[in-house]
């Protein structure tokens, strides 16, 4: 605890309990429910605001409706807020279905696809892309990453191999490293990462994208401590990197820290997955907090459902697991996940999953993926052993 407090001057008090109460209605118009930012305020909600006023005036300005996607899918990066990715499509409908949109309309169509978890979508437009325009980095490393995800790591190796002679070292080495670690491999990607990060690593950008990587790599190698000092060195310099801060949460929450783990996403729960962690720590300290939070992300997730958003079936099969206590249910969810995705986590929660419901051979999937993978990180070596002694 000390030190998350030093390295980020966080500060915590004692909060109250809290109970079950009425609707509290307020008795003037006066009263102050809540403060949010100000349009007047927020420059960048203020020029979203205007471009959609645009937009709503004359529909079809290409121009404005990229800048407003844009700042729509940026926007809900940084705050884990897959609602503006809505926003963002709609600027882009116009152009939405077409099977030869724009460019610039098809590599923002691929990056909201990729932030749905919709692979299949996203590949389809990302390899549209980089036969248009074969010197696009960014489709290039976003390519990466979905083929990554999917669990096909040889394709995903030639798409940061297209890259060397179009970005910085570092950057190569990141998505280098990132495949590696997606396909088991963990120690290697942070021995080359780490390499090429002391030699070239000056842009506070690529530094931050760095050392994130760095920290999930050395996490599923097995080296706890040298995953955490990486984590804090990368949320200093990137307090909004929402996906470094969720797999921090879970570092400590395997370390049985749940306290640390509730202080590092208290302020961030805004995004689903972050409160997730909040709630796997409260109820792990058995909080009074607890009941409240964790009814909060059961309505969130029937919220997803009813939007027929299937993004987060990782996270609520945890939810299921760990919190509702319902192994079959996480297990069908796990399932889902399997689909489309092929994470480390995703390999856990099969695990995890197949055998909390006694059913250790609805794991074999995972066991495939990593006897096909040459999988050596321990953390899931583990997990596999563990299938293994259960199965008859």
């Amino acid at each position: 605890m000390v030190v998350l407090a030093t390295a980020w001057g966080w500060a915590c008090g004692p909060t109250p309990p809290l109970r079950e109460q009425g609707p509290f209605i307020p008795k003037s118009e006066a009263v102050v429910l809540a403060r949010v930012p100000s349009v007047e305020r927020d420059a960048r909600a203020r020029e979203r605001a205007a471009l959609r006023r645009a937009l709503a005036q004359r529909a079809g300005q290409l121009d404005v409706a990229l800048q407003l996607a844009r700042m729509d899918v940026e926007w809900s990066q940084s705050q884990g807020d897959l609602r503006y990715l809505g926003r963002a499509q709609a600027a882009l409908s116009p152009w939405w279905d077409s099977a030869t949109p724009p460019p610039a309309v098809r590599m923002l169509r691929a990056s909201i696809h990729h932030a749905r978890r919709e692979f299949a979508e996203a590949r389809a437009d990302l390899d549209a892309v980089v036969k248009e325009d074969p010197g696009n980095v960014k489709a290039w490393l976003l390519r990466a990453e979905v083929l990554g995800v999917q669990g096909e790591h040889a394709e995903a190796a030639r798409s940061c191999a297209w890259l060397t002679a179009l970005t910085s070292p570092l950057s190569i080495a990141v998505c280098e490293a990132r495949v590696r670690s997606l396909s088991g491999h963990s120690r290697k990607a942070h021995a080359q990462l780490a390499e090429v990060l002391g030699r070239t690593g000056r842009s506070l950008e690529s530094r931050t994208r760095a050392l994130a990587t760095l920290a999930e790599s050395a996490a599923l190698a097995g080296d706890a401590g040298k995953a955490e000092r990486y984590f804090l060195r990368a949320l200093a310099l990137n307090p909004q990197d929402t996906t470094a801060r969720a797999a921090f949460a879970d570092l400590l929450l395997d370390a049985r820290r749940p306290r640390e783990a509730a202080v590092v996403v208290m302020d961030h729960t805004h995004d689903d997955r972050l409160l997730l962690r909040r709630v796997l720590a409260e109820n792990a300290l058995n909080s009074s907090r607890a009941p409240a939070l964790t009814r909060e992300l059961a309505l969130r997730f029937e919220a997803r459902r009813l939007r027929g958003d299937g993004a987060q079936a990782r996270e609520e099969a945890r939810f299921a697991l760990h919190v509702e206590k319902a192994p079959e249910k996480a297990l069908r969810l796990a399932r889902s996940a399997w689909a489309t995705q092929r994470e480390p986590w995703d390999v856990r929660l099969l695990i995890e999953a197949a055998l909390a419901a006694g059913q250790p051979e609805a794991a074999r999937p995972a066991l495939d993926f990593l006897r096909d993978t040459g999988c050596e990180d321990p953390w899931l070596v583990r997990w596999a052993e563990r299938v293994r002694s259960e199965t008859p």
